[in-house]
């Protein structure tokens, strides 16, 4: 099983933007196409006497509820995923022991225990918790495998001298692991928003999830209100909530994460 792991951290890199017509491709044009695509997809829809009921304003209260959720699900899949990474790699025995039941818990299907977090959050009556839950478990393992990668590919000699100029424990972690798996890190976590932005209708739309559930149980959010404004056949406000999704994401991309890329390079190995 030891090359179980291999298959996830081939070393791709995601390259930032540096030419104008390629900025204004990933900030503009691409999320435009995306939006006529879907706008012409949806114009096939019959049209509902009730269309029209939802406003701009709601549309961005929703986003920033499910801009919450997801933030929420990153940052404790993030400092999950660090110690994890760190200990598989701290010596073989971990390795040997670990990485074969990390891909297991890859490899199962999130949805399948998501009814089964619903009902056990449902008791408390918090089933934010259980969004968030799904959320974090389908962001986790995108982070977890790239810092395999990433300290993987840090080399022995560094690791040496580090050691010889005293870098031991916290020290070690913190000036030489940290930064050298940084470009690893920042792409396993645009793989891993990326993915709570795939689940995230799932995880806020809970009513079919739900015994006798109803839609009165979706949480507040950009994925419910797609749902409920294409389940209501209302075009206009499903398109204008698609255009906020995607406007969202497109500059959150840009002004976030190709920042960020770019800025790693700066600590990769070559």
């Amino acid at each position: 099983m030891k090359h179980s792991h291999r298959s996830h951290t081939h070393h791709f890199v995601m390259r930032y933007p540096v030419a104008l017509h390629e900025r204004l491709y990933v900030l503009f044009i691409a999320p435009l196409l995306t939006v006529i695509v879907i706008a012409a997809l949806v114009s096939f829809v019959p049209p509902s006497a009730s269309a029209g009921a939802v406003t701009l304003s709601l549309m961005l209260g929703a986003t920033l509820a499910t801009l919450l959720r997801i933030g929420t699900a990153y940052v404790i899949a993030a400092v999950v995923a660090i110690p994890l990474a760190l200990l598989v790699e701290r010596n073989r025995t971990f390795e040997a022991l670990l990485l074969p039941v990390f891909d297991v818990f890859e490899s199962i299907p999130n949805l399948a225990i998501f009814p089964a977090l619903l009902i056990f959050f449902l008791q408390f009556n918090f089933l934010d918790g259980a969004a968030i839950t799904i959320l974090f478990l389908n962001m986790l393992w995108n982070i977890v495998f790239a810092l395999v990668g990433g300290l993987q590919v840090i080399p022995k000699d560094v690791t040496y001298a580090a050691r010889m100029f005293g870098l031991n424990g916290v020290s070690y972690v913190r000036r030489l692991v940290l930064p050298a798996v940084f470009p690893q890190f920042v792409t396993g976590s645009i793989l891993a928003v990326a993915s709570g932005w795939n689940i995230i209708i799932v995880a806020e739309a809970v009513h079919a999830y739900l015994p006798a559930g109803t839609n009165a149980q979706d949480l507040f959010g950009i994925g419910s209100l797609l749902v409920t404004t294409s389940a209501a056949g209302d075009k206009q406000s499903y398109i204008l909530a698609f255009i906020v999704m995607v406007g969202v994401i497109a500059l959150f991309n840009f002004f976030v994460w190709q920042k960020l890329l770019h800025y790693s390079q700066r600590f990769r190995f070559e």
